[in-house]
This record gives C-alpha cells, structure tokens and sequence, in this order.
C-alpha cells in the first residue's frame, strides 16, 4: 500500500470535513484487532493512538512513524507489539487506570506504555509496586555483574600499589574469586570457631589454674591459642582496611564494626593488667578485664560473614520488623492484663506469691511464652483458670507472627538464588556477544571455508547472537528494543 513521497491517501479527506471526534479508526497488535473512537482517544491526545487519529492527513511519513504498517482500504494500523499487554494499557481511555495481567513481566509491560506513550501514573499503586520490586532486582543483578566485570577487568593506567590493593581485596573479600581465597575463608571460618571454643572451655574450673595469689585463671595453653586467633583476626582486619576501596564505609560497616569488638577488648585487657595496676586498684583492673572478656561473644557474630544462611536470616528479620511489632505488643498487653487478674485473684490465699503487679509481670512472661519455670505459680482455683487462659492466649499470640516471618525468610533465600543465576545468565549471554562481534570480523574467512565443504558447526556455534530476556539498561548505553516476538522469564 505505500506510495513514495508526501502522496496523500485518496481515501483520506484532506478538507477536514470529518470529525477527528467522529473518526473510527481499527488497530491491530499482533493480531488482536480492536476498534477505537477518536473521542475517546483524544481524552489523552499525547499518546500514540490520539495522534493516529490525525496522522492520516500527514502522508505515508507521518503515518509510517507511528506504525509499522497500514492497509488504507480498511483504515487498519498494524503494530509488532505485545496484544496482552496492549489489552491492559487501552484500559486508561476507558476507566483512567492500568492494571497489569498476572504473567506479564513487570519491565516489559513499563516498555510497552512507553511505546504507546501512556505515562507511569495512570499504573495503579499495586502494580507499580511490583514494578518497583523488578526494577529493585535488575539493578541488584547489574551490581553484582558489576562487581564481577570490575574484578575481571585490569586497567594498565592504575598504578601497581593501586592493583595490589584490587587483589588483597578480592583476595580477602571474595572467596568465590579463587582457589587461594576459599582457603583463606575457610582458614578464617575455623580461627572463629577455635576462639569461639576455647571461649568456653577456658571456663571450666577443672581447666583453670590458680596464680599466685590464690585467683582462677585461664590455662595458659588456652590463652595462647586466643592469642594466635586474635592475631590472625587482626591481621585480617588491618589488610581488609588497607585494600578497601572506600575506607570511610568499610568502618561504618556493621560487621566491621563486630570484628573491632572481638579484636578490642583483647588489647585493652592486655594494657589494663600491664600498666592499669600502677593507676588503680589490682581488684579494679581484674574487674573490667573480666568485663571486657565477656564482650569477645561478640566474635560468634563474625560468622555471619561466612554463612549465607545468616545473612538471609537476618535480612527476613530486618523486613518482619512490623510483625515482630505485633507479636510485642500481642504480648505486652496480654501479660499486663493476665498478671494484674493473677493478683488480683491471688490476694485471698494467705500465702500467695503474687506480692505485686510489677512482680506478677515475671509470672506473666514465662507463662505466656510456655516456659513456666515454676518459681511463682497459683494456688486458687480462679488464679489457675487465668493461667490456662494466659498461656492459651500466648501460644496463639506467638504462632500467628510466625507463618509471615518464615514466608519472609523463604522468599528472600529464593529471591537471592534467582538473582544469582541471572547474573551468571548475563555474564554468559555477555561472553556470547562478544565472542559475535569477534566472530563477525572472520565471517568472510567462514564462508571460504565453508566453500571449500569443511565442517563449520563449531564455527557457527560462535556467532550465534543471543538476546538477553532481562536487559539490564544499567550495563550499556545502547537502546534496547523489544518485540512481542521476545519472551520474558
């Protein structure tokens, strides 16, 4: 049907005789034919299909800008586009919002409106927030490939202490880098574990010996092997610190912040017996050595740098903050009101233990949460009707918080599993097209060999071109566009 130049349509009245209002116009996405109104189109005339409404008066150009066909006998505009998600976005000239389909890739819907040229705010809340969550794991999977091609890549222009601080870094901080690092990783996992053992052995008194003075002290096998894990704790420390590209953040750091309160306390107990007997009293110093040896507990807190499972934890933890917030205040109202009937009920027994309210508070924990040590219980027949109450109250209390935080917990752990193989995924479709590019420069070598009947399959295995399904924008410049015809995982 296309004619060259401006030509105008001979079916098309230039004199503007028919109302654009008045104008049906038949779109077809992908084979999904629909039929539109300009009045209803023009509510949004910014858009891609209010301007189809006034393309037709502008030649072949104006209309070919805006379609990628048109058959003039039926006034038909055809688009390469997705019909599913097509469907979803004429919503906004009817009802003034956009819901998404469930299975339509969040990013690949967003490209779409920007196509049809419907801005992000007619997108309902729900679906946007699914949005931000796609856009959240394609940023996290362009960091990690980041940090991955950052650790591949050598600039000559840096200077040689600068590249030795890439490697003791990578070296230290990336386990999965090599072969040497896993060892140093594991090296550094089991010095934890040591320490965190003769923590507690060096607290048997038949392990203990007696100074001089007639005080129990650690044997002093056990202190040399604290010794040597805090020497190897430092030393691993002061190198991560040198190596670290942003020192500021790396000491800001919370589990930089735990391995300076498992290294610290050794050192100032150290100083405090050699030079602190001569500022204060000896009973005084072995005091606050005491109280800093129990601070090297927080040394078990150092495994988390080596247990994914950990860190997955603790993350689930960070995000079930307003479900521990129920299961607080669950608890705190039940074991205000269930301790002040404890005493309330208690006070006609002669010897009642229910002295107070505060004091019925300690009864109320332990029963609400089902341990029940025994020390305070009641003894008349109401008292041990409101205890069964409380404690029946408390297993419901503390069960309902539980499902969501387990959800929280499996979500992320899988999130995180997802994200990895993805990045992996763009690595591998990266080394493709670039082994593409490399292979397009040979390709008239292939076809002579290919002339001359050789066995080209492993040469064409290497200049397949793959398209990533998740385009991350965040890794190129390059514009890219998708089709319907490119599915989404």
């Amino acid at each position: 049907y296309k004619m060259a130049g401006d030509c105008r349509f001979p079916d098309v009245d230039t004199d503007g005789s028919e109302k654009s209002e008045e104008m049906e116009i038949v779109v077809n996405v992908g084979g999904v034919r629909q039929v539109f109104y300009g009045d209803n189109l023009n509510q949004y005339p910014e858009t891609r299909l209010a301007e189809l409404v006034n393309c037709l008066s502008g030649g072949y150009d104006s209309i070919f800008s805006l379609c990628d066909d048109y058959d003039p006998g039926k006034r038909e505009f055809y688009f390469d586009r997705d019909p599913d998600a097509f469907k979803c976005i004429i919503d906004v000239y009817y009802f003034g919002e956009i819901h998404m389909k469930k299975g339509i890739c969040p990013i690949c819907f967003k490209n779409e409106m920007e196509f049809w040229k419907v801005d992000l705010k007619f997108l309902d809340d729900c679906c946007k927030a699914h949005l931000s969550e796609k856009k959240e794991e394609l940023e996290e999977i362009a960091r990690r490939v980041q940090l991955i091609l950052d650790d591949l890549g050598v600039d000559a222009s840096e200077s040689r202490w600068k590249r030795c601080q890439k490697c003791i870094w990578k070296f230290l901080e990336k386990p999965e880098s090599s072969y040497p690092a896993r060892v140093i990783a594991v090296l550094s996992f089991l010095f934890i574990l040591i320490s965190s053992v003769v923590m507690c052995v060096g607290t048997i008194p038949d392990l203990q010996v007696v100074d001089a003075e007639g005080n129990r002290m650690e044997h002093p096998t056990l202190d040399s092997i604290e010794t040597a894990c805090i020497g190897w704790f430092t030393m691993e420390y002061v190198l991560r610190l040198i190596s670290s590209p942003n020192k500021l953040h790396f000491a800001l750091s919370f589990m930089n912040i735990v391995d300076v309160l498992a290294i610290l306390p050794f050192y100032i107990s150290l100083t405090l017996t050699h030079l602190g007997a001569k500022l204060m009293e000896l009973s005084n110093v072995q005091q606050a050595v005491q109280a800093l040896r129990i601070m090297r507990i927080a040394r078990i807190f150092k495994l988390a740098r080596h247990s994914s499972g950990l860190q997955t934890l603790t993350y689930a933890l960070k995000r079930s903050f307003k479900e521990l917030g129920l299961l607080l205040m669950y608890l705190a109202v039940g074991i205000f009101v269930f301790s002040a009937l404890g005493y309330t009920m208690e006070q006609s027994h002669p010897e009642t233990l229910f002295k107070s309210i505060p004091q019925s508070f300690w009864w109320a924990i332990i029963t609400m949460t089902t341990v029940g040590y025994g020390d305070i219980y009641p003894k008349t027949t109401l008292g041990k009707l409101n205890a069964a109450i409380s404690f029946l109250c408390g297993v419901i209390a503390i069960a309902l918080p539980i499902h969501p935080i387990i959800n929280n917990f499996v979500r992320y752990y899988n999130k995180q599993r997802v994200l990895e193989t993805a990045a992996k995924h763009e690595l591998e479709l990266m080394e493709l097209n670039s082994a593409e590019g490399k292979a397009a420069g040979s390709r008239s070598e292939l076809e002579d060999l290919s002339r001359e009947g050789k066995d080209d399959s492993f040469y064409s295995s290497r200049i397949k071109v793959s398209h990533s399904d998740t385009f991350i924008h965040l890794l190129s410049e390059e514009k890219n566009y998708r089709t319907r015809l490119q599915s989404c995982k």
